[in-house]
């Protein structure tokens, strides 16, 4: 016989909503808890929990909320990637700017894209929602929800920060990388500028995804002088910004940096997440890939940021991203004159904020790669 657990997953599909709604809200817990209890009957409870999403308002927000739990299971995130009408929902629900439960259906398939099956997003067309967007590409419409969509302005219900996670997979493939460096026709734009722009925006979500997918799209060499670019992409004062903070640097060293990096407030602060500050370092370490990036990161004084950042933020993993690429911005080129030890212990000391140690002929440098 049937326990009561199990007994209740099965009033999912009662015709009654007072009762679909009841066992809705009483089996939100489990769905962390026990998940296998929604795997029963092959996942006949989960094909419930997906015509509950559309249902009314507050079944469906306990029911997208069970979903969302759910696609952690690789068995339960095949099943809902791989229904195409599912997945049309979605979509229809995340650009109806009247849908209540938007942010609820971002967060899903923002789940989702753990499968590399989402990938199929880049490609996707659909009909134009046009309160949102002028694309028949579902990837533009997405972005153009998260875009125009920051703080409410789209849905008064939603804030579409979590679209920032999926973009931040999606950009894992080539494919991704590729969509968001690639001038869209619609509207004549290269998707990750309209990105860059959130790299300290208030919600913490919202930079913590737009700052991997960043990292991401990074890992495209090819696409480096792009990124650089002051009337393409200009991504360094975006990453440069969230870690700098309100020290004054030598009037030398501040007329060579960035427009934006120069004469900044007494009271700018750097962002509070250090997992967001290591991620815009390790872009930074990415971007050294190449000469002409390692170049242009020294003509524009990036090393006495890093510095200061380093000597400020104790977050372990901050300062040691910071070593790593001023290893890489004060070594010398190949085929130019060496640093001398004394010269290489001077620059880490700098960093360090340390005195640096007498140079002792019989040690080398120790490289931190």
């Amino acid at each position: 016989m049937p326990t009561e657990l199990e007994e209740l997953v099965e009033f999912l599909h009662h015709g009654n909503t007072q009762i679909r709604q009841i066992a809705c809200e009483n089996l939100v817990g489990f769905s962390t808890a026990q998940p296998d209890l929604f795997k029963r009957h092959q996942l006949l409870p989960v094909r419930d929990l997906k015509l509950l999403a559309r249902d009314y308002s507050p079944i469906a927000k306990n029911a997208l909320t069970m979903l969302i739990n759910l696609a952690g299971d690789e068995e339960v995130l095949t099943n809902l990637v791989e229904d195409e009408t599912f997945l049309e929902t979605l979509l229809l629900k995340l650009t109806n700017v009247k849908e209540p439960n938007a942010d609820e259906f971002t967060m899903l398939l923002a789940n989702m894209a753990k499968s590399d099956r989402l990938q199929k997003l880049l490609t996707l067309k659909r009909k134009v929602p046009e309160s949102v967007s002028s694309s028949e590409n579902a990837i533009d419409q997405l972005m153009d929800c998260f875009v125009k969509g920051a703080e409410g302005a789209l849905n008064k219900n939603a804030t579409y920060d979590y679209l920032s996670y999926l973009f931040a997979d999606l950009a894992q493939s080539e494919a991704g990388r590729s969509y968001f460096v690639t001038r869209q026709e619609y509207d004549g734009v290269v998707p990750v500028t309209k990105l860059t722009v959130f790299t300290e925006h208030q919600s913490n979500i919202r930079r913590k995804g737009v700052a991997s997918t960043i990292k991401n799209v990074s890992f495209d060499v090819s696409s480096h002088p792009m990124l650089f670019a002051e009337d393409e992409v200009n991504l360094l004062p975006y990453l440069l910004l969230p870690i700098t903070g309100p020290e004054e640097f030598s009037e030398e060293d501040s007329m060579e940096m960035l427009p934006d990096l120069q004469l900044l407030p007494p009271d700018k602060k750097r962002d509070q997440d250090p997992t967001i500050m290591t991620t815009h370092l390790e872009t930074l370490l990415l971007l050294t890939t190449t000469r002409e990036g390692r170049d242009k990161m020294r003509a524009v004084k990036v090393y006495p940021i890093v510095r200061e950042c380093h000597q400020q933020v104790s977050d372990e993993s901050v300062q040691e991203v910071c070593d790593r690429l001023v290893q890489v911005l004060m070594r010398d080129e190949e085929g130019e004159g060496d640093k001398t030890e004394g010269e290489l212990a001077q620059a880490q000391a700098e960093v360090e904020g340390q005195p640096p140690a007498a140079a002792d002929e019989d040690e080398k440098v120790v490289e931190l790669f």
